[in-house]
């Protein structure tokens, strides 16, 4: 039986490698990566299991959660996790990065600083075309 609102994902072509299926998850964060909650964590967790069942995984932030991508972000102390760090990780295992470039200038505490590389700066037509390139679109 299948669960009211999820869609079966459909093989094609680019789907398919080695005669398996490969889902591609886009996963949306807009969050302050550390806020008081585990959001952001969960969300960069659940990207590392997809990766890990061979899914197609790419990240795109927005709003605060552009400092994520930012050096200048580091973890408080009361905080135990590396979010940034993780995040870097994912980039390292091949996931790519895209972040809001009007963002990069009107959110975040860093407002205006540079994102780091790996992390590649991104337009509303990019989010829509990896939008429209997925078959399923997370958002945190």
């Amino acid at each position: 039986m299948q669960e009211r609102g999820v869609q079966p994902v459909t093989p094609t072509a680019e789907h398919s490698k080695g005669g398996s299926l490969v889902a591609k998850v886009l996963i949306i964060l807009n969050r302050e990566p550390y806020d008081g909650t585990d959001v952001t964590w969960n969300a960069l967790r659940l990207a590392g299991k997809l990766l890990e069942k061979g899914t197609e995984v790419r990240i795109f932030l927005m709003n605060d959660a552009v400092d994520l991508a930012r050096n200048e972000t580091v973890k408080p102390e009361s905080y135990d996790q590396d979010l940034v760090a993780m995040l870097k990780d994912l980039i390292g295992k091949g996931v790519p990065v895209k972040v809001c470039g009007t963002c990069m200038a009107r959110c975040g505490i860093h407002r205006g600083k540079p994102y780091f590389e790996g992390a590649q700066k991104a337009t509303m037509n990019d989010l829509v075309e990896w939008i429209l390139d997925s078959d399923k679109v997370l958002t945190f």
